[in-house]
Protein backbone atom coordinates (compact mmCIF):
# COMPACT_ATOMS: atom_id res chain seq x y z
CA UNK A 1 0.00 0.00 0.00
CA UNK A 2 1.39 3.39 -1.19
CA UNK A 3 -0.38 5.97 0.18
CA UNK A 4 -2.87 6.65 3.29
CA UNK A 5 -5.86 6.62 1.83
CA UNK A 6 -6.72 3.29 2.50
CA UNK A 7 -10.21 3.00 3.70
CA UNK A 8 -9.33 0.21 6.08
CA UNK A 9 -5.99 1.04 7.20
CA UNK A 10 -6.31 -1.61 10.10
CA UNK A 11 -6.85 -4.02 7.67
CA UNK A 12 -3.71 -3.23 5.32
CA UNK A 13 -1.66 -2.81 8.03
CA UNK A 14 -2.45 -6.53 9.26
CA UNK A 15 -1.98 -8.29 6.27
CA UNK A 16 1.69 -8.52 6.32
CA UNK A 17 4.40 -9.53 8.27
CA UNK A 18 6.23 -6.16 8.00
CA UNK A 19 8.48 -6.78 12.02
CA UNK A 20 9.20 -10.14 10.80
CA UNK A 21 10.39 -9.17 7.51
CA UNK A 22 11.78 -6.00 8.86
CA UNK A 23 13.91 -8.57 11.57
CA UNK A 24 15.19 -10.87 8.67
CA UNK A 25 16.55 -8.13 7.09
CA UNK A 26 18.66 -6.50 9.73
CA UNK A 27 19.84 -9.49 11.11
CA UNK A 28 21.60 -10.47 7.25
CA UNK A 29 23.94 -8.08 7.28
CA UNK A 30 27.33 -9.14 7.55
CA UNK A 31 30.89 -7.58 7.04
CA UNK A 32 32.14 -9.20 3.90
CA UNK A 33 29.53 -8.51 2.07
CA UNK A 34 29.13 -4.79 2.68
CA UNK A 35 30.14 -3.08 0.02
CA UNK A 36 33.52 -1.27 0.43
CA UNK A 37 31.69 2.81 -0.37
CA UNK A 38 28.88 1.46 2.78
CA UNK A 39 31.98 0.54 4.91
CA UNK A 40 33.08 4.04 4.07
CA UNK A 41 30.66 5.71 4.32
CA UNK A 42 29.51 4.66 8.06
CA UNK A 43 33.19 5.40 8.74
CA UNK A 44 32.55 8.76 7.73
CA UNK A 45 29.26 8.95 9.98
CA UNK A 46 31.36 7.91 13.03
CA UNK A 47 34.09 10.55 12.09
CA UNK A 48 31.65 13.04 11.70
CA UNK A 49 29.94 11.94 15.30
CA UNK A 50 33.02 12.36 17.06
CA UNK A 51 33.48 15.92 15.54
CA UNK A 52 30.08 17.10 16.55
CA UNK A 53 30.12 15.02 20.06
CA UNK A 54 33.47 16.41 21.02
CA UNK A 55 32.47 19.77 20.40
CA UNK A 56 28.82 19.53 21.69
CA UNK A 57 30.62 19.04 25.09
CA UNK A 58 30.63 22.42 25.69
CA UNK A 59 27.04 22.96 25.23
CA UNK A 60 25.17 23.13 28.47
CA UNK A 61 23.46 20.08 28.24
CA UNK A 62 25.75 18.34 27.87
CA UNK A 63 26.93 19.39 31.52
CA UNK A 64 23.40 19.20 33.09
CA UNK A 65 23.04 15.88 32.19
CA UNK A 66 26.49 14.75 33.66
CA UNK A 67 24.89 16.60 36.83
CA UNK A 68 22.02 14.20 36.88
CA UNK A 69 23.75 11.28 35.91
CA UNK A 70 26.45 9.96 38.11
CA UNK A 71 29.23 7.56 37.25
CA UNK A 72 28.63 4.07 37.79
CA UNK A 73 30.32 0.96 37.44
CA UNK A 74 28.45 -1.89 35.31
CA UNK A 75 29.39 -5.48 36.35
CA UNK A 76 30.25 -6.77 33.04
CA UNK A 77 32.25 -3.78 32.04
CA UNK A 78 31.80 0.18 31.55
CA UNK A 79 31.32 2.99 28.60
CA UNK A 80 32.96 6.12 28.23
CA UNK A 81 31.40 9.69 28.08
CA UNK A 82 32.80 11.64 25.53
CA UNK A 83 34.88 14.56 27.45
CA UNK A 84 34.72 12.65 30.84
CA UNK A 85 36.92 10.64 32.83
CA UNK A 86 34.37 8.56 34.83
CA UNK A 87 33.65 5.12 34.02
CA UNK A 88 29.26 5.49 32.94
CA UNK A 89 27.17 2.10 32.57
CA UNK A 90 26.08 1.61 29.14
CA UNK A 91 22.77 3.43 29.70
CA UNK A 92 23.98 6.24 30.78
CA UNK A 93 26.70 6.54 28.40
CA UNK A 94 24.08 6.10 25.56
CA UNK A 95 21.99 9.01 27.11
CA UNK A 96 24.56 11.20 27.38
CA UNK A 97 26.62 10.82 24.07
CA UNK A 98 23.29 11.03 21.94
CA UNK A 99 21.98 14.00 23.52
CA UNK A 100 25.75 15.89 23.30
CA UNK A 101 26.21 14.46 19.40
CA UNK A 102 23.06 16.60 18.54
CA UNK A 103 23.34 19.01 20.99
CA UNK A 104 24.52 21.54 18.24
CA UNK A 105 22.14 20.52 15.25
CA UNK A 106 25.39 19.78 13.46
CA UNK A 107 25.33 15.83 13.06
CA UNK A 108 24.11 13.72 10.01
CA UNK A 109 20.71 13.50 8.58
CA UNK A 110 18.85 10.83 6.31
CA UNK A 111 15.21 11.95 4.56
CA UNK A 112 14.16 8.68 4.78
CA UNK A 113 13.68 9.17 8.02
CA UNK A 114 13.65 12.86 7.85
CA UNK A 115 15.78 12.87 11.30
CA UNK A 116 19.46 11.91 12.93
CA UNK A 117 20.56 8.61 12.57
CA UNK A 118 24.32 8.79 13.70
CA UNK A 119 23.78 10.84 17.00
CA UNK A 120 21.63 7.97 18.01
CA UNK A 121 23.05 4.56 16.55
CA UNK A 122 25.98 5.36 17.28
CA UNK A 123 25.96 6.39 20.62
CA UNK A 124 24.16 3.48 21.80
CA UNK A 125 26.47 0.84 19.74
CA UNK A 126 29.86 2.19 20.97
CA UNK A 127 28.20 2.14 24.26
CA UNK A 128 27.45 -1.53 24.36
CA UNK A 129 30.24 -2.30 22.10
CA UNK A 130 32.65 -1.05 24.76
CA UNK A 131 30.89 -3.17 27.53
CA UNK A 132 30.99 -6.07 25.33
CA UNK A 133 34.68 -5.83 24.08
CA UNK A 134 33.13 -5.97 20.30
CA UNK A 135 35.42 -5.44 17.27
CA UNK A 136 35.31 -2.85 14.91
CA UNK A 137 33.61 -4.85 11.71
CA UNK A 138 30.95 -6.31 14.52
CA UNK A 139 30.42 -2.21 15.30
CA UNK A 140 30.30 -1.09 11.79
CA UNK A 141 28.31 -4.20 10.55
CA UNK A 142 25.73 -3.84 13.39
CA UNK A 143 25.83 0.62 12.59
CA UNK A 144 24.30 -0.45 9.13
CA UNK A 145 21.93 -2.75 9.95
CA UNK A 146 20.30 -0.44 12.31
CA UNK A 147 20.69 2.98 9.82
CA UNK A 148 18.83 0.36 7.35
CA UNK A 149 16.63 -0.39 9.72
CA UNK A 150 15.93 3.00 10.77
CA UNK A 151 15.28 4.11 7.15
CA UNK A 152 12.89 1.22 6.53
CA UNK A 153 10.63 2.38 9.03
CA UNK A 154 11.11 6.45 8.51
CA UNK A 155 9.22 5.22 4.89
CA UNK A 156 6.87 2.97 6.22
CA UNK A 157 5.33 5.80 7.82
CA UNK A 158 6.00 8.52 5.95
CA UNK A 159 5.37 11.29 5.41
CA UNK A 160 2.15 11.30 8.08
CA UNK A 161 4.25 10.58 10.86
CA UNK A 162 6.01 13.74 10.64
CA UNK A 163 2.68 15.61 10.00
CA UNK A 164 1.53 14.65 13.15
CA UNK A 165 4.25 16.35 15.27
CA UNK A 166 6.54 13.57 16.04
CA UNK A 167 10.44 14.27 15.72
CA UNK A 168 11.73 11.40 13.55
CA UNK A 169 15.16 11.23 15.57
CA UNK A 170 13.41 10.31 18.68
CA UNK A 171 11.01 8.04 17.57
CA UNK A 172 11.59 6.53 14.32
CA UNK A 173 15.80 6.02 15.55
CA UNK A 174 14.90 4.32 18.64
CA UNK A 175 14.08 1.72 16.47
CA UNK A 176 17.61 1.82 14.45
CA UNK A 177 18.96 1.81 17.87
CA UNK A 178 17.47 -0.97 18.88
CA UNK A 179 18.02 -2.93 15.67
CA UNK A 180 21.77 -2.29 15.57
CA UNK A 181 22.37 -3.48 19.18
CA UNK A 182 19.84 -7.03 18.66
CA UNK A 183 22.76 -7.44 16.08
CA UNK A 184 25.64 -6.62 17.83
CA UNK A 185 24.79 -9.00 20.81
CA UNK A 186 23.62 -11.68 18.61
CA UNK A 187 20.03 -11.95 19.40
CA UNK A 188 17.50 -14.57 17.34
CA UNK A 189 15.06 -13.39 15.31
CA UNK A 190 12.46 -14.12 17.67
CA UNK A 191 14.29 -12.05 20.20
CA UNK A 192 14.58 -8.78 17.73
CA UNK A 193 11.12 -8.88 17.14
CA UNK A 194 10.60 -8.42 20.64
CA UNK A 195 13.50 -5.84 21.10
CA UNK A 196 11.21 -3.64 18.58
CA UNK A 197 8.66 -4.13 20.27
CA UNK A 198 10.05 -2.81 23.69
CA UNK A 199 11.67 -0.08 21.47
CA UNK A 200 8.12 0.80 19.91
CA UNK A 201 6.77 1.48 23.43
CA UNK A 202 9.50 4.08 24.48
CA UNK A 203 9.95 5.62 21.12
CA UNK A 204 8.85 9.22 21.56
CA UNK A 205 9.48 13.16 20.14
CA UNK A 206 7.55 15.93 19.68
CA UNK A 207 8.63 18.49 17.21
CA UNK A 208 7.05 20.95 19.97
CA UNK A 209 10.88 20.64 21.00
CA UNK A 210 12.04 22.32 18.54
CA UNK A 211 14.84 25.34 19.67
CA UNK A 212 14.99 24.02 22.89
CA UNK A 213 17.36 21.28 24.94
CA UNK A 214 14.73 18.52 25.13
CA UNK A 215 15.30 18.51 21.02
CA UNK A 216 18.97 16.70 21.42
CA UNK A 217 17.94 14.93 24.47
CA UNK A 218 15.48 12.97 21.87
CA UNK A 219 18.77 11.62 20.48
CA UNK A 220 19.42 10.28 24.07
CA UNK A 221 16.85 8.85 25.01
CA UNK A 222 16.15 6.63 21.83
CA UNK A 223 20.15 6.04 22.08
CA UNK A 224 19.26 4.94 25.62
CA UNK A 225 15.63 3.32 25.12
CA UNK A 226 16.96 1.52 21.96
CA UNK A 227 20.01 -0.42 24.08
CA UNK A 228 17.94 -0.48 26.84
CA UNK A 229 15.17 -2.75 24.69
CA UNK A 230 18.37 -5.39 23.14
CA UNK A 231 19.77 -6.02 26.98
CA UNK A 232 16.42 -6.07 28.53
CA UNK A 233 15.41 -9.05 26.00
CA UNK A 234 18.70 -10.70 26.11
CA UNK A 235 17.79 -10.59 29.85
CA UNK A 236 14.16 -12.78 29.53
CA UNK A 237 11.79 -9.93 28.72
CA UNK A 238 9.56 -10.37 26.06
CA UNK A 239 7.34 -8.17 24.23
CA UNK A 240 5.49 -7.93 21.17
CA UNK A 241 6.45 -9.26 18.18
CA UNK A 242 4.20 -7.51 15.80
CA UNK A 243 5.08 -4.26 16.74
CA UNK A 244 4.37 -2.57 13.18
CA UNK A 245 1.10 -4.92 12.08
CA UNK A 246 -0.45 -4.65 15.96
CA UNK A 247 -4.04 -2.75 15.63
CA UNK A 248 -2.89 -1.03 19.00
CA UNK A 249 0.77 -0.85 17.76
CA UNK A 250 3.29 1.73 16.67
CA UNK A 251 2.20 2.19 13.20
CA UNK A 252 -1.27 2.83 13.46
CA UNK A 253 -1.59 4.84 16.73
CA UNK A 254 1.04 7.26 15.14
CA UNK A 255 1.09 7.76 11.21
CA UNK A 256 -2.58 7.91 9.19
CA UNK A 257 0.29 6.00 6.34
CA UNK A 258 1.26 2.27 6.24
CA UNK A 259 3.58 2.08 3.12
CA UNK A 260 4.78 -1.57 3.61
CA UNK A 261 6.41 -2.21 -0.07
CA UNK A 262 8.72 1.39 0.06
CA UNK A 263 9.77 0.31 3.39
CA UNK A 264 10.62 -3.81 2.96
CA UNK A 265 11.44 -3.00 -1.00
CA UNK A 266 15.07 -2.33 -2.24
CA UNK A 267 16.04 0.78 -1.86
CA UNK A 268 17.09 3.22 -4.65
CA UNK A 269 20.94 3.08 -4.25
CA UNK A 270 20.95 -0.34 -2.49
CA UNK A 271 21.26 1.07 0.90
CA UNK A 272 19.95 4.21 2.46
CA UNK A 273 23.23 5.09 4.10
CA UNK A 274 24.45 5.97 0.54
CA UNK A 275 21.68 8.89 0.77
CA UNK A 276 23.00 10.08 4.09
CA UNK A 277 23.37 14.04 4.63
CA UNK A 278 26.45 15.71 6.50
CA UNK A 279 25.72 19.11 7.43
CA UNK A 280 28.45 21.91 7.31
CA UNK A 281 26.28 24.41 8.89
CA UNK A 282 25.49 24.22 12.74
CA UNK A 283 21.89 24.81 12.08
CA UNK A 284 18.74 22.57 11.35
CA UNK A 285 19.43 21.05 7.43
CA UNK A 286 16.03 22.43 6.53
CA UNK A 287 18.11 25.77 6.71
CA UNK A 288 21.36 24.37 4.58
CA UNK A 289 19.18 24.87 1.25
CA UNK A 290 18.19 28.61 1.98
CA UNK A 291 22.35 28.91 3.18
CA UNK A 292 23.56 27.20 -0.02
CA UNK A 293 21.14 29.61 -2.15
CA UNK A 294 22.96 32.66 -0.33
CA UNK A 295 26.23 31.70 -0.64
CA UNK A 296 26.03 30.87 -4.36
CA UNK A 297 24.56 34.70 -4.69
CA UNK A 298 27.38 35.97 -3.52
CA UNK A 299 29.85 34.02 -5.24
CA UNK A 300 28.07 36.13 -8.33
CA UNK A 301 28.33 39.20 -6.77
CA UNK A 302 29.22 40.22 -2.97
CA UNK A 303 26.28 41.66 -1.86
CA UNK A 304 26.74 43.82 1.48
CA UNK A 305 24.00 43.89 3.78
CA UNK A 306 23.67 47.85 3.39
CA UNK A 307 22.31 46.88 0.03
CA UNK A 308 19.93 44.87 0.69
CA UNK A 309 15.95 46.27 0.31
CA UNK A 310 14.48 42.61 0.56
CA UNK A 311 14.98 39.32 0.50
CA UNK A 312 12.44 36.11 -0.45
CA UNK A 313 12.92 32.84 0.70
CA UNK A 314 10.86 29.67 -1.16
CA UNK A 315 10.70 26.36 0.72
CA UNK A 316 8.39 23.63 0.79
CA UNK A 317 5.21 23.52 4.02
CA UNK A 318 6.65 21.32 5.38
CA UNK A 319 9.92 23.29 7.26
CA UNK A 320 7.18 25.57 8.64
CA UNK A 321 7.06 23.09 11.77
CA UNK A 322 10.29 22.57 11.34
CA UNK A 323 12.47 25.74 11.23
CA UNK A 324 10.59 28.51 10.65
CA UNK A 325 11.01 30.55 14.12
CA UNK A 326 9.88 33.77 12.72
CA UNK A 327 12.09 36.19 15.77
CA UNK A 328 14.25 33.78 17.52
CA UNK A 329 15.58 34.98 21.10
CA UNK A 330 18.21 32.65 21.68
CA UNK A 331 21.10 31.38 19.76
CA UNK A 332 19.09 27.63 20.19
CA UNK A 333 16.12 29.14 18.54
CA UNK A 334 18.03 30.48 16.00
CA UNK A 335 19.24 27.19 14.70
CA UNK A 336 15.55 26.71 13.63
CA UNK A 337 15.04 30.18 11.95
CA UNK A 338 15.27 30.27 8.01
CA UNK A 339 15.37 34.53 8.55
CA UNK A 340 17.70 34.37 11.17
CA UNK A 341 20.28 31.48 9.41
CA UNK A 342 19.73 33.78 5.85
CA UNK A 343 20.51 36.83 8.40
CA UNK A 344 23.50 35.57 9.31
CA UNK A 345 24.49 34.52 5.98
CA UNK A 346 24.03 37.61 4.35
CA UNK A 347 25.74 39.96 7.25
CA UNK A 348 28.93 37.82 6.50
CA UNK A 349 28.82 35.49 9.97
CA UNK A 350 30.25 31.78 9.43
CA UNK A 351 27.16 29.35 10.03
CA UNK A 352 29.69 26.71 9.79
CA UNK A 353 30.81 27.73 12.99
CA UNK A 354 28.85 26.83 16.31
CA UNK A 355 29.81 29.96 18.28
CA UNK A 356 27.89 31.66 15.80
CA UNK A 357 24.55 30.82 17.69
CA UNK A 358 24.61 32.65 20.65
CA UNK A 359 21.88 34.82 22.65
CA UNK A 360 24.16 37.83 21.65
CA UNK A 361 23.75 37.59 18.17
CA UNK A 362 20.02 36.46 18.33
CA UNK A 363 19.19 39.87 19.31
CA UNK A 364 21.43 41.58 17.97
CA UNK A 365 19.75 44.84 16.78
CA UNK A 366 21.46 45.14 13.43
CA UNK A 367 20.86 41.51 12.73
CA UNK A 368 17.39 42.18 13.38
CA UNK A 369 16.77 44.95 11.74
CA UNK A 370 18.38 43.00 8.57
CA UNK A 371 16.35 40.59 9.29
CA UNK A 372 13.00 42.44 8.87
CA UNK A 373 13.71 42.19 5.27
CA UNK A 374 13.71 38.71 4.80
CA UNK A 375 10.57 36.76 4.08
CA UNK A 376 9.78 33.49 4.21
CA UNK A 377 7.57 31.62 1.50
CA UNK A 378 5.73 28.04 1.80
CA UNK A 379 5.16 26.31 -1.15
CA UNK A 380 3.26 23.59 -1.90
CA UNK A 381 4.62 20.05 -2.69
CA UNK A 382 8.04 21.49 -3.65
CA UNK A 383 11.01 18.88 -2.47
CA UNK A 384 11.56 19.06 1.09
CA UNK A 385 15.25 20.26 1.41
CA UNK A 386 14.90 22.88 -1.81
CA UNK A 387 14.84 26.47 -1.69
CA UNK A 388 14.99 29.61 -3.71
CA UNK A 389 16.22 32.69 -3.05
CA UNK A 390 15.55 35.89 -3.99
CA UNK A 391 17.26 39.72 -3.34
CA UNK A 392 16.96 42.84 -4.49
CA UNK A 393 18.99 45.40 -3.40
CA UNK A 394 18.39 48.94 -3.16
CA UNK A 395 19.96 49.88 -6.38
CA UNK A 396 17.01 47.43 -8.32
CA UNK A 397 19.20 44.39 -8.82
CA UNK A 398 18.12 41.16 -8.36
CA UNK A 399 19.64 37.67 -7.49
CA UNK A 400 17.90 34.28 -7.38
CA UNK A 401 19.41 31.33 -6.46
CA UNK A 402 17.84 27.65 -6.67
CA UNK A 403 19.51 24.73 -4.21
CA UNK A 404 18.20 20.99 -3.40
CA UNK A 405 20.43 20.19 0.04
CA UNK A 406 18.85 16.83 -0.10
CA UNK A 407 20.85 15.36 -2.66
CA UNK A 408 23.73 13.07 -1.16
CA UNK A 409 26.86 13.84 -2.38
CA UNK A 410 29.03 11.15 -5.20
CA UNK A 411 32.40 12.45 -4.44
CA UNK A 412 32.93 10.17 -1.55
CA UNK A 413 36.82 11.75 -1.55
CA UNK A 414 35.41 15.28 -1.58
CA UNK A 415 33.14 14.43 1.33
CA UNK A 416 36.20 12.92 3.19
CA UNK A 417 37.51 15.70 2.87
CA UNK A 418 35.29 18.00 4.00
CA UNK A 419 34.64 16.04 7.15
CA UNK A 420 38.47 16.12 8.09
CA UNK A 421 38.07 19.72 7.84
CA UNK A 422 35.03 20.25 10.04
CA UNK A 423 36.41 17.31 12.09
CA UNK A 424 39.64 19.39 13.33
CA UNK A 425 37.68 22.86 13.11
CA UNK A 426 35.41 21.32 15.63
CA UNK A 427 37.18 18.62 17.98
CA UNK A 428 41.12 20.22 17.95
CA UNK A 429 40.10 22.94 20.46
CA UNK A 430 38.96 20.50 22.81
CA UNK A 431 41.46 17.78 22.43
CA UNK A 432 44.38 19.44 20.23
CA UNK A 433 46.21 18.90 16.96
CA UNK A 434 48.05 15.79 17.45
CA UNK A 435 45.12 14.01 19.59
CA UNK A 436 42.70 14.86 16.86
CA UNK A 437 45.20 13.44 14.13
CA UNK A 438 45.50 10.12 16.25
CA UNK A 439 42.15 10.03 16.43
CA UNK A 440 40.72 10.47 12.29
CA UNK A 441 43.23 7.70 11.81
CA UNK A 442 41.87 5.44 14.19
CA UNK A 443 38.63 5.98 12.78
CA UNK A 444 39.62 5.74 9.22
CA UNK A 445 40.94 2.11 10.02
CA UNK A 446 38.03 1.20 12.41
CA UNK A 447 37.45 -2.42 11.47
CA UNK A 448 40.84 -3.18 12.15
CA UNK A 449 40.00 -2.46 16.00
CA UNK A 450 39.69 -6.23 17.97
CA UNK A 451 38.50 -5.10 21.06
CA UNK A 452 36.42 -2.07 21.82
CA UNK A 453 35.95 -3.08 25.01
CA UNK A 454 37.42 -0.57 28.04
CA UNK A 455 37.16 -3.44 30.93
CA UNK A 456 39.45 -3.19 33.91
CA UNK A 457 41.88 -5.89 33.86
CA UNK A 458 44.90 -5.92 36.45
CA UNK A 459 47.54 -4.90 33.87
CA UNK A 460 45.88 -2.43 32.18
CA UNK A 461 42.42 -0.35 32.53
CA UNK A 462 41.91 -1.26 28.41
CA UNK A 463 41.95 -4.44 26.46
CA UNK A 464 44.80 -4.41 23.66
CA UNK A 465 43.77 -2.84 20.29
CA UNK A 466 40.97 -1.21 22.01
CA UNK A 467 39.22 2.01 20.53
CA UNK A 468 42.19 4.77 22.18
CA UNK A 469 40.03 7.06 24.59
CA UNK A 470 42.05 10.34 23.79
CA UNK A 471 38.95 12.19 24.44
CA UNK A 472 38.91 11.38 27.71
Amino acid sequence: METGSSPDPLATCQAGKVTETLVEQALAYRFDTLPADVIAIAKQCILDWFAVTIAGCAEPVHGILLGAEHPGFEQNGYASVVGQAGRYTAQQAALINGTTAHALDFDDVNLSISGHPTAVIFSALLALAQQHGKSGKELITAFVAGYETACRIGQLLAPGHLARGYHATGTICTFGAAAACAHLIGLNPIQTASVLGIAGTQAAGLKAMFGTMAKPLHAGLAARNGLAAAVLVQHGLDGPVNIFEHGMGFSLTHSPDFNASKALGEPDQGFHIRNNLFKFDASCFGTIATLECIRQIKQERPIVASEIKKVAIHADRTVDSICNIQSPKTGTEAKFSLRQNATYALAGWDTGKAETYNDALANDKDIIQLREKVDVNLMDGWPPMQAKVEIETLQGQRYCALVDAGMPSMDLLTQSERLEHKFFQLASPLLGHVACKKLAGDISEFERLENLGVKESRGSARHPGSFPEVWL
